[in-house]
């Protein structure tokens, strides 16, 4: 089984890669065929009115080769989990407001599969794919929108393209939990630190645990970010530049004020365990459980109250006086604040004679 995972783990990049985020045209799930075809047309080139020239992976034989291994082996002996991150399309532009409520491609494609061509959205149950706040955002700015219902060929070929996506979003999660049920193995001492799902995400998203071992740490801590849309609410409490190692428990266990710094150190000793796995430094994970011990107490260090502040006792009686640091500033001080001598003629006083 380790020859199998290892070569879903170098396949896995390719995977992602290969799928184009839709920001502005037609659903586009990229593809390449095993020949390795690396030149992609322009996208003024790409004819629209055909989906299969533009999103060609789940057509290609090793994409099926992968997936028909994938689920068998899912069947065998893992389970299915509901993380997951894929790409996800649609063309028109019945609501081109949209693009800038929903951030996240496969909610994107789940809301638009979801409106179709409804032209009241309040009559949309958006609840349960959207937060409350982005519902009510895109309710208002859907009654003032600027576009038009989709053509019945149009609207076709856009449901179409979200159940691509959603697709390659699913099989995105299976080649996920397959990995991650043998990440003990794969990567005990990232598992160690992250946990066995987020160690998987890691990997996926960086294309390997050999790709994963060449990052910097800066970089680790922001695999998995995505652009929050908080549509107008505050950010006060919201994790910024955080991406998938928030999700890890030593993350979560943080108290609120110090998940900054604590990510900076996860991210940190996260690619220290990835660069010893990668060598199959220690297989029993054991380095991994001594860097998450570390974290813990650094985090811990931090939480302790500073040291009390000691009285500072009274100098001995009829002491020499101490010399004093003189110099230029300390002598340009003394002028500023000298009194001068008619301060000391206004402020004299004689006896004896009323003033």
């Amino acid at each position: 089984m380790a020859s199998l995972a290892d070569s879903f783990l170098a396949d896995l990049d390719e995977l992602s890669d290969n799928e184009a985020y839709p920001e502005e045209d037609n659903a586009e799930a990229a593809g390449m065929d095993e020949d390795g075809d690396d030149d992609m047309p322009d996208l003024e080139s790409l004819n629209y009115d055909d989906l299969d020239s533009v999103s060609k992976l789940q057509k290609t034989q090793r994409y099926s080769d992968i997936m028909q291994k994938v689920e068998g082996a899912l069947d065998k002996d893992t389970y299915l989990s509901n993380q997951g991150f894929i790409l996800e399309e649609d063309p028109e532009l019945k609501f081109p407001e949209l693009e800038s409520l929903v951030h996240h491609p496969i909610d994107y494609a789940r809301v638009v599969k979801k409106i179709a061509n409804e032209v009241d959205i309040t009559l949309v149950d958006l609840e349960g794919l959207l937060p409350s706040a982005v519902i009510m955002v895109v309710s208002v700015t859907a009654s003032t929108t600027s576009g038009k219902p989709l053509s019945q060929e149009n609207l076709v070929k856009t449901i179409e393209a979200c159940d691509r996506a959603l697709n390659l979003d699913a099989a995105k999660k299976k080649v996920l939990d397959f990995v991650e049920g043998r990440m003990g193995y794969i990567a005990p001492n990232l598992s160690a630190i992250v946990g066995s799902a987020v160690a998987a995400k890691l990997m996926g998203i960086a294309g390997g645990l050999g790709a994963l071992t060449k990052m910097p740490a800066c970089n680790v801590q922001l695999l998995g970010a995505k652009k929050k849309n908080l549509a107008g609410f505050s950010s006060a409490t919201s994790q910024f530049r955080v991406g998938y190692l928030e999700q890890a428990e030593v993350f979560q266990s943080t108290p609120p004020a110090l998940r900054t710094r604590a990510c900076r150190v996860i991210a940190a000793k996260a690619t220290l365990a990835a660069r010893i796995d990668s060598t199959r430094g220690d297989p029993t994970g054991k380095a991994g459980r001594n860097l998450l011990e570390e974290i813990r107490k650094k985090i811990e260090k931090w939480q302790e109250p500073p040291p009390a502040k000691l009285p500072k006792p009274l100098p001995v009686p009829d002491s020499e006086p101490k010399k004093k640091r003189g110099g230029r500033r300390l002598r340009k001080m003394k002028e500023r604040y000298a009194v001068t001598d008619m301060m000391k003629l206004a402020n004299r006083m004689q006896f004896g004679i009323p003033e």
